[in-house]
């Protein structure tokens, strides 16, 4: 006798779809320093996601306050996170600037950065977005230094790695002029006066998602 048809259960079709998998790679803006866990950007991000009917694991983030290029090249390093992902984004570069670091050695670490998060992302340089650094000289932080210069150095240093990414097929996302908009605006700012608020992460996340879209849309995830 012929066997019965798998039932719904148990049949392949029926199995649901692995949620994607997202790294975060960062600084204080990706850690969401001074805000709710909720209100970080890329969970704000998965939120939007999972809004359009897509199932999101958790972010996974790599990213400490404080930390410039060099620092989350060894950072990934101690965190060793396991791929393939099916999404990974990249925000880094604000301490290298305000550190006064080099921008030379600032394109060598972004490069080696972009690298491993297509490593990351199962070599499919399609599935890494990168977010512009922000401008911390419009904060209320930043009065007592020359906002100005901060502004041509944040918008050297974007230059820099817009450039990388774009080499590599890499999606660029810039989210510098929202950040801005804070000189004007002062929900957009935490109340530590320098780090963004929920609000600012939330206009980060609605700016970058048409990209994670469209990244997530080359192929099934996990494949």
């Amino acid at each position: 006798a012929a066997s019965p048809p798998a039932s719904p259960a148990t049949s392949p079709a029926a199995s649901p779809a692995a949620p994607v998998r997202y790294l975060a790679l960062g600084d204080s803006y990706t850690i969401g320093q001074s805000v709710a866990p909720a209100k970080r950007w890329p969970v704000q991000l998965a939120a939007l996601l999972r809004k359009s009917n897509l199932e999101v694991a958790a972010p996974e983030i790599v990213a400490r306050t404080g930390w410039t290029s060099g620092d989350l090249l060894s950072g990934l390093e101690r965190a060793a996170p396991q791929g393939p992902y099916d999404l990974v984004t990249l925000l880094i570069g604000v301490n290298n600037q305000f550190r006064g670091l080099d921008p030379e050695a600032y394109r060598e670490e972004v490069r080696a950065l972009l690298g491993r998060a297509i490593e990351l992302a199962g070599g499919r340089a399609g599935r890494v977005v990168v977010l512009s650094t922000p401008d911390w000289g419009v904060t209320p932080f930043a009065a007592r230094y020359d906002s100005a210069k901060v502004a041509r150095e944040i918008d050297a240093f974007n230059r820099i790695e817009a450039r990388e990414a774009q080499a590599l097929g890499v999606a660029w996302v810039d989210v510098t002029p929202i950040s801005r908009r804070a000189s004007a605006d002062a929900t957009l700012v935490a109340k530590d006066g320098l780090h963004p608020s929920g609000q600012m992460y939330a206009r980060w996340a609605e700016e970058a998602l048409p990209s994670v879209q469209r990244a997530l849309g080359t192929s099934e995830p996990g494949r």
